[in-house]
């Protein structure tokens, strides 16, 4: 498995080979002793969670300002993806942007998004499904969204307007700017790793 660095602090990319004959595919999609190696960081795996959505849907942005913090480790096993990364750490050197990357069932990747980053992705087919790995548990307290058609933001989804489906609780979302002002962001700590 290998690891890169995306343009966020905290984020990487890993990419893993895709064996494929006439059955199917497999590959590796998460190695712990790789992932330690390259990061320098330890990921535990407290819950693992699969949703299937349909050609058009966003999930998203959704962050988690629990205590230990909530790193994900994200790979779409059915269908493809769009997959974005959100610097929403207030005092972040990239606060405010975003990373858009595609995840499918044929090119072996996955993502890491570290503590503190908003994530969300849209489905790019039908029936795609994601699996993802967090470190801390669901807690419904602690868990927040952003609105993932926040002008400010400016994600290209991929797709014209009218062909997304977006949860009531995601379109009635905040925008990163409320939720600055409300104080519902989390913090940024540079680890003093570079990430470049």
């Amino acid at each position: 498995m290998e690891l890169i660095p995306l343009n966020i602090e905290g984020s990487w990319l890993a990419k893993s080979a895709v064996h494929s004959d006439a059955r199917g595919n497999f590959r590796e999609w998460f190695k712990a002793e790789d992932f330690a190696n390259t990061t320098k960081r330890d990921f535990s795996i407290a819950q693992a969670n699969v949703s299937t959505s349909s050609k058009g849907t966003i999930r998203g942005i959704h962050y988690s300002l629990a205590a230990i913090g909530q790193a994900k480790w994200v790979t779409c096993v059915a269908g493809r993806i769009n997959d974005v990364i959100v610097d929403i750490r207030p005092s972040s050197p990239t606060y405010g942007s975003h990373q858009v990357i595609e995840l499918s069932e044929v090119n072996g990747s996955a993502i890491y998004i570290g503590e503190g980053l908003g994530h969300g992705f849209i489905a790019l087919e039908e029936k795609t499904v994601v699996s993802y790995l967090i470190s801390s548990p669901f807690s419904m307290h602690e868990e927040f969204e952003i609105n993932p058609l926040d002008t400010a933001l400016a994600i290209n989804w991929g797709m014209p307007i009218e062909q997304l489906k977006l949860s009531k609780k995601d379109s009635e979302a905040p925008t990163l700017k409320q939720r600055h002002e409300d104080g519902k962001l989390p913090q940024y700590i540079n680890l003093g790793i570079d990430n470049a």
